[in-house]
């Protein structure tokens, strides 16, 4: 097959995985946030328990704290998931932790904790949440730290390229993926920024938005070699066409399968 100046490009710049490495990804679902929903709250230790008991494999969100830890929480601010108002990154672990999520989610974990109520029974993806002024290096850095030694599969993922080009860098054996939207920027200068993205970012897989599959770009990254992962799957239809387009859905709700 006769390669596109971009899929040379690709093949240089952004090489597939060895399958032998990345192969895992393509046999589970990923629970989103874990298995939550009817009480049960998103990126708890309830939830987390619920997927390992259901066999599913775990996504999680990690924000780092003000002391430079890492906490399992998807949003930037306090407000939504809890009583407490303000940045999640003003606070420091130990402050985290003595939060309650809202609903009876018990208190922010940790990702250590999170990794010690796993213990490997099913893989984890570790989504890093970042902002333009995040200081990426330290973060990612407190995030090997803690995953170091650990014996389950996992890998990290984030929508901000320079998330997977750190650890191409400096942790090239933990599995990194780049999580991608097309939204509203679909036409030329979008492709050119998931390219570049993609060129920068040096990820292993993609974690594509259910909602802009099928995709020209994902299709020709899956063909090459990298595992494609799509979120998030809410329904029994995006579950159809997750199996249609993709090798592995990250689901919740009646999307789980």
């Amino acid at each position: 097959m006769r390669l596109s100046p971009f899929g040379l490009l690709d093949r240089w710049l952004c090489p597939a995985p060895d399958p032998a490495r990345a192969g895992w990804l393509r046999d589970w679902t990923f629970a989103h946030r874990g298995l939550h929903g009817d009480g049960v709250i998103e990126n708890s230790t309830q939830a987390f328990a619920r997927a390992i008991a259901r066999g599913m494999g775990i996504e999680c969100d990690v924000q780092r704290s003000a002391d430079g830890q890492v906490a399992v929480f998807h949003d930037f601010s306090l407000d939504r998931l809890t009583a407490e108002q303000g940045p999640v990154a003003r606070r420091t672990l130990a402050e985290l932790q003595a939060i309650e999520i809202s609903g009876n989610g018990g208190p922010i974990p940790s990702l250590r904790q999170l990794l010690d109520q796993i213990g490997g029974q099913v893989p984890l993806l570790i989504e890093v949440k970042t902002r333009k002024d995040t200081r990426v290096a330290a973060f990612c850095l407190a995030i090997r730290r803690v995953i170091e030694g650990y014996p389950g599969p996992l890998a990290v993922m984030s929508f901000d390229p320079r998330v997977s080009r750190w650890f191409a860098r400096h942790s090239p054996h933990v599995l990194r993926g780049l999580v991608v939207t097309e939204e509203d920027d679909k036409a030329l200068p979008g492709m050119i920024r998931r390219r570049l993205a993609l060129w920068h970012g040096k990820p292993q897989f993609l974690a594509y938005d259910i909602r802009d599959l099928p995709s020209r770009f994902a299709r020709s990254q899956q063909r090459r070699g990298l595992p494609l992962l799509t979120w998030t799957v809410r329904s029994p239809e995006l579950a159809e066409r997750a199996a249609a387009h993709a090798d592995a859905p990250i689901a919740e709700g009646a999307g789980v399968v």
